[in-house]
């Protein structure tokens, strides 16, 4: 019994990964944004999300991305960001 529940677990582990690698890749680069780094690094299902918010964007938020992009340089947190956290709570 032990046993099966490491099989599975192993297998939901195995399929999960072979599903972000297989998964097509995210074209950021359409957004004409820059992109922080550690986003690539992200699972792949929190990627999807960063892109849907960056996606819908206006230009006002554009704007604001971009100063507090610019401003903060490498500890910028598009996930942590104010922006992103309400766009999540409203829309997802």
């Amino acid at each position: 019994m032990f046993t099966k529940k490491i099989d599975l677990i192993i297998i939901n582990i195995y399929n999960s990964y072979i599903n972000n690698k297989m998964a097509e890749p995210l074209d950021f680069s359409s957004l004409n944004l820059p992109i922080p780094e550690v986003v690539y690094n992200y699972p792949k299902e929190k990627q999807e999300e960063i892109f849907k918010y960056l996606q819908q964007l206006d230009d006002h938020d554009r704007n604001g991305y971009l100063i507090a992009k610019n401003h903060l340089g490498t500890s910028f947190n598009i996930y942590k960001s104010n922006g992103y956290k309400e766009w999540k709570n409203k829309n997802l």
